[in-house]
């Protein structure tokens, strides 16, 4: 059996603020999306849309100089997300916290290379690119997404 990979082209900040908020939707305690992208490819926006889908926050700040910002969602289930653009060593990554919210948190991760063998294996993958007409969003994922995202369509 096959993982998923699904690929979206999105128009606007906004079909990428959709997306999250179309993908937190079926996501729950101990998932985790790895957010791949050049820097403006719109990874923040991506996240800004889940967490304001799923916790109620419209601005939520990004974690560029915090590193981590935490979150509840409606249901009670923990929401993180982490920028982890300033992390220069692997070993930095103890005092974040990340290995314990992997567990049962919702966990949104920018910049997920500095994660180097902490990242969850069983991780969605979102990588955001820029495109003439907008982004091009590609999600991918092991044997364990595919039931899960059976149909997903952000659009509606």
């Amino acid at each position: 059996m096959t993982g998923v990979s699904l690929d979206f082209s999105l128009k606007d900040a906004a079909a990428t603020a959709r997306l999250g908020a179309a993908l937190g939707a079926r996501l729950r305690g101990g998932d985790t999306v790895l957010l791949v992208g050049d820097l403006g490819a719109g990874k923040t926006t991506f996240a800004r849309g889940m967490i304001a889908a799923l916790a109620g926050v419209d601005d939520a700040p990004s974690p560029t100089y915090t590193l981590v910002q935490s979150y509840e969602t409606a249901d009670g289930t923990p929401l993180v997300h982490a920028d982890l653009y300033r992390i220069e060593d692997e070993g930095e990554l103890g005092e974040l916290g990340l290995d314990d919210a992997f567990d049962d948190s919702i966990v949104l991760i920018e910049w997920p290379d500095r994660l180097g063998q902490r990242a969850p294996k069983e991780a969605l993958t979102l990588k955001l690119s820029l495109a003439p007409e907008g982004r091009m969003a590609h999600i991918s994922g092991g044997t364990e997404w595919k039931d899960r995202l059976d149909g997903f369509d952000p659009r509606g």
